[in-house]
């Protein structure tokens, strides 16, 4: 029988983690701080793990450890060259949240796109019933049909975002950030390009040396002033503090985040203090997390284990 330690239970939720103990004794923590990580892992033979370091100098007085569960996609807190030179095994899971985060990104959109804000608030105010008129047209709104939308990233969640946008009757292109993705269904156009003619962007690409920093002032001075910026990517893809210039200078007309380059996202954030507040929606983290998606990730590590103790290869990082 198996020790498993969960480091990181309120990460996930409200879940079913009996589905473990087929394999052994769990054992669950809320959350996890740096300085207990080494006390709580060093019996272990499995650990769960998502956003909690796990590195040489804590993983070197885990001997008995035999599996790293990554749970989530990326796995940059986790020492791999560490693990792979010390028979560690470390699996991930990837795809579970696809249709969860296309989801997000439209109800993002569409709170901003159709000022659902103002006008929830226009009725529940009592305003609407003293107004005389059976309706308000003091927050004009569009259209998503006939809108060029341009997405940064066409992975798995960039195309599913892309189908629904063909069904809103958008028009849809990319960008590929490494230069390498190629795809029949869309055309594929230079940043500048997408940046300039677009009326909606949304990023779904990941984090590294291309995308760190992309979306910063100069570029957002290249946006239509009447076009929205959607990052459900990672937050560091936009500078927070530039992107709260532009919606106060109104370079672009609105912005919606579930990610930001610190998380949680600090007091001082200037995303916080902007003046028009209602040209941005931020959500923290969420994206990913409904019910379904979650469910889907906890079942996936179950089979992650057994796999892996089938000696089968699933999910496996090494």
């Amino acid at each position: 029988m198996k020790k498993i330690v969960v480091l990181e239970k309120d990460t996930l939720g409200d879940l079913d983690f009996q589905l473990f103990n087929r394999f052994g004794e769990v054992v669950l923590y809320d959350r996890t701080n740096p300085q207990e990580v080494v006390d709580r892992i060093k019996d272990a033979n499995i650990v769960f793990v998502n956003k909690v370091v796990l590195n040489e100098s804590n993983l070197k007085e885990a001997k008995n450890l035999e599996l790293i569960c990554e749970v989530a996609t990326g796995y940059n807190n986790i020492d791999i060259n560490y693990a792979k030179a010390n028979n560690i095994a470390v699996t991930n899971v990837a795809g579970y949240s696809t249709p969860t985060v296309a989801q997000h990104t439209f109800a993002t959109l569409l709170s901003l796109y159709n000022k659902i804000g103002y006008y929830d608030d226009f009725v529940k105010s009592g305003k609407y019933s003293d107004s005389g008129l059976f309706t308000d047209l003091s927050k004009p709104f569009n259209d998503i049909e006939g809108k060029r939308w341009g997405i940064i990233g066409l992975g798995a969640i960039g195309r599913k975002v892309a189908h629904i946008a063909d069904a809103f009757g958008a028009e849809v292109i990319y960008y590929s950030t490494s230069g390498r993705n190629n795809n029949d269904h869309y055309t594929r156009v230079g940043l500048e390009e997408l940046l300039s003619t677009c009326d909606i962007i949304s990023i779904h690409a990941p984090l590294n040396e291309n995308t760190e920093g992309l979306i910063n002032y100069n570029n957002l001075c290249k946006m239509k002033k009447n076009a929205v910026l959607i990052n459900m990517g990672r937050g560091p893809i936009v500078v927070d503090e530039d992107l709260a210039r532009a919606i106060d200078e109104e370079v672009i007309a609105g912005a919606a985040l579930d990610v930001f380059t610190i998380e949680p996202v600090k007091k001082e954030n200037p995303l916080l203090h902007v003046k028009n507040k209602e040209n941005l929606i931020l959500t923290p983290h969420i994206a990913w997390a409904s019910v379904e998606a979650r469910t889907r990730l906890l079942n996936e590590v179950v089979k992650n284990i057994e796999s892996f103790y089938k000696g089968e290869i699933r999910n496996r990082i090494v």
